[in-house]
Order: structure tokens, then sequence, then C-alpha cells
């Protein structure tokens, strides 16, 4: 059993490649630059900073969003180098495949799928009841939930998971111009909030701007579980704010910067994407910076980050009523539902074409990969994948489990940072149009950066993910391992050079099993 055998990026190209499992290349820079701002501006903008600010950072929430934005941008850097020179679907996993090995690369994937589906069913829900919040402020009461048979069923997370399931079966490009439409309504709707926000700053506001660190005031098991993981790990006791406050909250608001390796996913439906990849993704990771920090430094400079911290559920509704101007809400509302419903599409675009990735290796079943004749889309999986995301969403109480899309993530950038030195080692013949900048350094930083955020989260999510991963893992040796098409190869290679029959899960033959399977 070879756990660390590689698939070369020429089979993974010539994968792609496969008849009726083909993907379009029909996006280009400016659909990429968008669908980037599309995953990442959304509600959080309107919320996860006032939650840093009140209960982590304080006014240096916006220090937080910069240790984010960098910590996101060079992991991207080291994304895009990987995209332009195996520019197929299934990101971090085709990545970690054709660097070290088929187990780290399934559990990647496995990661990647929690990272994805999780943040789609955890949005749908927020979409839904941000909906009911709209009709509100119309006037009428529509109710986030129905109950039927004593279980709260919410619609709305049904009916925008089906409208863009819909959309992605009728094509990748049709579904990006809709989603164009949308980001750039809610890009106006934030910079609204920005400009009346500045108006209400007052500069006293911003002090102390590193507020000094205090015990939470906890002691009990729920308190240490809902503490960091590295304080945990360093014995210290549950506190908020202080340097390492400010940490804690760029944990927190990397949910914000999700949204670029889903873009990644897309790689193999871009229009030359040794260009348009670079710049897609990082012409997108600038104008979300931007307007992150600017909205943070509204935020705290409009009331004290001590008066947010008294409200249960912080916003930036809750700034804007603390300084009276309670009209803004309607806006607030407004653009958090709009911001929303882009997020959702990406989202469940980037789940299905990671299962697609796997399913075409044979990690997965293989007939989920299968794609329309017509439309070049996975029809069939991007339905099963939607009406999952639909279930979970609308009956269960998904948004427990937000902190583990950052943790998803966050080991995925890890490996894939680490993934580039691996890659330049073994393929310096490779020339990629992008290469991340001085050498080994920033891709070490990208990691070590990367790691350390996820010790930040809370101890709870370690728990929720190692329990996640045990899982993927008795998946993977259940029927990962036994069905992958590399698995396949290597066992038809050993029995050819043995002289013995190969095993009969083995020598079935499938298009484009010829190929070279591995490349040292």
């Amino acid at each position: 059993m070879n756990l660390l055998r590689t698939k070369s990026i020429e089979q993974s190209i010539a994968d792609a490649d496969e008849p009726g499992r083909k993907l379009k290349r029909s996006l280009s820079t400016w659909d990429l630059m968008i669908m980037g701002v599309a995953v990442a501006v959304g509600a959080g903008i309107f919320s996860v900073g006032a939650k840093a600010a009140a209960n982590f950072a304080g006014p240096a929430v916006t220090v937080s969003f910069a240790i984010a934005a960098v910590t996101c941008a060079l992991a991207i850097m080291c994304y895009a180098e990987f995209a332009t020179a195996i520019p197929v679907a299934g990101s971090a996993y085709v990545f970690t495949y054709a660097t070290m090995g088929e187990l780290l690369a399934w559990i990647i994937g496995w990661n990647l799928i929690l990272e994805l589906f999780t943040a789609a069913a955890v949005i749908a829900k927020y979409w839904g009841i941000y909906l009911s919040k709209v009709f509100a402020l119309m006037g009428a009461d529509v109710p986030p939930a129905l109950t039927i048979g004593g279980v709260d069923l919410y619609w709305g997370a049904f009916l925008i998971v089906a409208i863009f399931t819909v959309l992605l079966v009728l094509g990748t490009k049709l579904s990006a111009r809709v989603g164009n439409i949308f980001t750039l309504i809610k890009i106006g709707v934030v910079l609204f909030v920005i400009v009346v926000g500045f108006t209400y700053v007052k500069v006293e506001n911003y002090a102390p701007f590193v507020p000094a660190a205090e015990p939470t005031g906890g002691t009990g098991a729920a308190d240490v579980l809902k503490q960091s993981f590295f304080g945990f790990l360093t014995g210290a006791a549950p506190a908020q704010y202080g340097t390492l406050g400010i940490f804690a909250g760029a944990a927190l608001v990397f949910f914000a910067f999700i949204g670029f390796d889903v873009v990644a996913t897309s790689a193999e439906e871009v229009k030359n994407p040794q260009k348009t990849l670079p710049r897609g993704i990082f012409g997108g990771l600038a104008v979300v910076t931007l307007l992150y920090i600017l909205v943070s430094l509204a935020l705290t400079g409009m009331v004290s980050y001590t008066q947010l911290a008294e409200a249960e559920n912080p916003t930036l509704t809750t700034a804007f009523e603390a300084v009276g101007d309670t009209s803004a809400a309607k806006v607030i509302a407004f653009g958090s539902l709009i911001g929303l419903t882009t997020v959702i599409m990406v989202l469940l675009m980037g789940l299905s074409r990671v299962v697609l990735a796997m399913s075409r290796d044979g990690l997965l079943p293989r007939s989920l990969s299968k794609t329309s004749d017509k439309r070049s889309t996975p029809a069939r999986l991007q339905i099963i994948c939607g009406a999952a995301v639909a279930l979970v969403a609308g009956l269960t109480n998904v948004d427990l489990l937000e902190e583990m899309i950052n943790i998803g993530t966050l080991s995925a950038f890890v490996v894939v940072s680490l993934g580039i030195l691996v890659l330049r080692r073994k393929r310096p013949d490779l020339k990629p149009s992008f290469r991340v900048p001085f050498g080994n350094v920033l891709p070490v930083v990208s990691a070590v950066l990367c790691l350390y955020l996820m010790t930040n989260l809370a101890v709870e999510t370690w728990i929720f993910f190692a329990i996640w991963l045990a899982i993927g893992l008795a998946i993977y040796f259940a029927y990962g391992q036994r069905h992958s098409r590399l698995n396949e190869r290597f066992s038809a290679a050993n029995a050819a050079v043995n002289g013995g029959p190969a095993d009969s899960a083995s020598t079935a033959s499938k298009p484009g099993d010829e190929d070279e399977f591995t490349r040292a």
C-alpha cells in the first residue's frame, strides 16, 4: 500500500480532457476578480468585523484584517503558482496529489469539502434569516422558519440553493453573469455604508487602539472549549484583547477571505489560465482588503468597542443604532441579503468542482464526475451538492460549526504553501507564468502564519476537526484507496513487472489509464 504515491501533472491535465468529464473554458479575468469579491464580500463584512472588535481586538481589528489579508495573499500566491502550472479543477486537492501523495491529497480534498459544504450551508441559512429581516423592514411579517411536525424548516435556504443550483447546471458563464450583477450592487451598498459611517467617526473612539488584555471571567469546561487552542496549549487563562486578541481576531476575520481558494477551483474553466488566474485572484483580493479595512475603521470610529461588546450579537447595525441612524439598518439588511446571494453561488460551484476532481481519480464514485454533453457542467453532481446543502441548511443548527469553515481553509493553505517547495524540487523543468517571489521564503512564512492562525481557533473547533478527519480517513481506507485509479495503475504495472495477474479491480481498463501515472 503506497500512500505517498503522486499523480503526475501531465496525467492531471490529461484527465481533465477525458470525454464526458470535461469542463468548458469560458471565464475571463474580470469574471474571476468579481468571483473573488462575490464570495468574500458577504454579510460577514457587516458582522464579523464587529464581533472581532467587540470580543477580541477592539479598534485594532483593523490590524487583524491586515494580518488576515497578508496571510491570505501569501497563500494565494502559492495557489496562483500551482494553478498556472496545473490549470485543472480541484484546487488544493490536485496540487497536493501532484506533490505530497494520495493520502494527504485525500485529507486536503476532504477538508475542502468541509470548508465549502459548511460555508454554503451556514450562509444559505443566514440568507433566509436576512430575507425575513428585509420583509420585516418593509412591514411584512414573514418568519424565517416554518414548523412542520415539530421540526423547524428554514425555507429561505431551500429557495436560494435551488435557484443557484439551476443556474450552475445551465452553465458557469451564465451564473457568473448573474453573480457579476449582484456583486456590483453589493459593492455599491458597502461604499454607501463606509461613506455614511465616516460622517459619525470620533477620534476618541480609537483609544485605546489595542485594549489591555483581560480575563473573560469564566473557568468552567465550556469556557475552556471556547478559548483558543494556542491558549489551551500554553496553559494561559481564557482572556480577550491585548496582542493575542489581535491574532485571535485575525483568525476570526479570516472567514472573510476564504473565497480566494474557491476561485482557484475554477482553473479548468478559465480562458488562458496562465495569465487570467493571477490577475483575477490578486485583483479581487486587493478590492476586498481595501473594503474590509475601510469598514472596520468606520465601525470602530463610530462607537467605542465597549459599546459593541455590550451587544449580544454585534453588527454594523449595532453601531448605526448607537449613533441614532436607524434608517441605515434597512440599507445594511438589503446589502447583507445581496452579499450572501453571490457567496452561496460561488461556494456551490467550488464544492462541486472539488468533488468532481476527487471523483475523476476514483477516490469518490466515478459516476459523480460525468458532465453534460450540451453545457459541459457536472449537472448530476451539482444537483446532489445543492440538495445536500439545502437539507443541512434548512433542517439543522449548522451555524454551530461556523469556525469549521476557517480550519478547513487554513489547513489547505498550509499544505499548498509547503507543496510549492516540493513542486519546485520535483519539477524544476516547469515554468509557470507566475512564481511566488523571494524563493522559498514566502511559502514558508505563509505556512507558518496559517498554522498559527489555526491555533488561534477555539478548542472545540479542533475537536470537531479531529472527528471530521477520522471520518474522512475511514472513508478513504474503506473505499477511496481501493478504487483509486492511481492504485489500479500501480497494481497493473506491478503485475506486468512481476509477470503475475493483476488484481481484478486493478485491471479494469478506463480511458486514459495507459498514460503516465506518476513522475518522481
